[in-house]
């Protein structure tokens, strides 16, 4: 009969199977601490506040019976716009913490507890919604703001016409209140600004007009100062986005699309060598690859696989499929060349990271080794080899057949 000891100890297959020093956690709170949910976070307070919003301006008058109403006395009329107007503020926000945009992360920290101050002045249950998800999430951003490190990036192009749009609007402000008196509706710096903005606009209201000669004048030029700068600051943010959009329509996916991964795969190359990794690792963990084919990139896109298509040896390209928190990168392009210009640039934006590359020639194996990839694998190499024992296998597999038909044969008798 069989013992139940084992190595001399009691008991020890079960405690092999079941005795464990690291715990198996029952859920991975990580994966729900991390900065995608801070984006769904503040997603959920943008759709809130923006609901809550329409509930005050629908319901006309506000009554601030809050414990912060004292300090702001006459802030009714704000109130009605208050959920709307934070709500297109965070918003605006989110999208650039699904960036990892730095400056939008130290706006949230601005405008979310402002947001979260509405309860605290109308003491309305129907703004309690709004403080309990501002509650989780600003804690939520400041515990994730390692992952929002990303510079605003703007082209020279963007910033000289945001500045030239933010001058325009200056000069016409100043201007406008300082020759007030030759203007009907223009009072305040407010009414200045107003004008401003519904001239600029082309809106155009005719609440506020000009009087004199000189002001007549000084309007035609914000009409062509303000509205030019109106128009072209506009085109410069609204043209990349437009062309974001035509991409993704021909499965081409950008670099904002993949800012918010971390733990994934990376793959450098697209071809045969890397189609049957694909195969191995959907459904597993994440996966992004970089190739410059947009045929295969149109085509993987349409099976669910993330795909960069640019340059896979250019370290910007690496940055932008975030090799600085991939888990592992894949270099397989098929160009023994510019798979060692690949492992360079992968290992020189993340020294930690693991790179395994495969090698089309089996002479450039200690080539890719030298540049710092952590494993060199060979198809060739590999390929020969599996050959050799499948042959081995059904040679020596046909010769224990024989043999086994030897043994079954009845013997004979030498002498007859």
């Amino acid at each position: 009969m069989a013992s139940d000891t084992r190595d001399g100890h009691p008991n020890a297959a079960l405690d092999e199977l079941f005795d464990h020093a690291e715990r198996v956690r029952l859920v991975d709170w990580a994966s729900f601490s991390d900065a995608k949910t801070t984006v769904l976070l503040l997603s959920a307070f943008a759709v809130v506040s923006f609901i809550t919003g329409l509930s005050h301006l629908s319901g006309g008058a506000e009554t601030l019976n809050g414990p912060l109403a004292s300090l702001f006395p006459g802030a009714q009329s704000l109130v009605l716009l208050y959920g709307v107007f934070f709500a297109f503020v965070i918003g605006v926000l989110t999208v650039g913490i699904q960036r990892r945009v730095k400056v939008a992360w130290y706006g949230v920290l601005v405008a979310l507890p402002l947001a979260m101050l509405l309860p605290l002045l109308t003491a309305d249950a129907i703004d309690v919604p709004l403080f309990l998800i501002g509650a989780v999430a600003l804690p939520h951003a400041v515990r994730n703001r390692q992952h929002f490190d990303q510079a605003l990036d703007l082209s020279p192009f963007q910033i000289a016409s945001l500045t030239a749009f933010v001058g325009a609007q200056v000069y016409g402000t100043v201007g406008a209140y300082v020759m007030r008196d030759e203007f009907v509706g223009v009072g305040t710096l407010t009414d200045a600004f107003y004008y401003i903005i519904v001239t600029g606009t082309t809106v155009g209201y005719g609440d506020a007009t000009p009087t004199t000669q000189v002001a007549k004048l000084f309007t035609l030029s914000v009409i062509v100062l303000a509205t030019g700068s109106f128009t072209v600051a506009t085109g410069s943010l609204l043209v990349p986005a437009i062309e974001s959009r035509i991409s993704n329509a021909f499965g081409i996916m950008n670099a904002s699309e993949l800012s918010l991964f971390e733990d994934h795969v990376l793959v450098l190359g697209y071809g045969e060598i890397t189609e049957p990794l694909l195969d191995e690792l959907v459904g597993t963990t994440d996966i992004v690859v970089v190739t410059e084919d947009t045929d295969s990139a149109t085509k993987l896109r349409e099976e669910g696989v993330n795909v960069l298509t640019a340059d896979p040896t250019d370290a910007d390209t690496l940055r932008d499929a975030r090799v600085d928190s991939a888990s592992g990168v894949v270099v397989a392009t098929e160009d023994d060349a510019r798979d060692v210009l690949a492992v360079l640039a992968a290992r020189q934006e993340n020294p930690d990271v693991r790179i395994v590359a495969a090698a089309t020639n089996q002479k450039h194996v200690d080539k890719l080794d030298n540049v710092g990839a952590d494993e060199v694998i060979s198809p060739t190499i590999i390929g020969g080899q599996m050959l050799g024992q499948a042959v081995r296998r059904e040679t020596g597999g046909e010769g224990e057949e024989q043999r086994d038909a030897d043994d079954d044969e009845p013997d004979v008798d030498a002498g007859g």
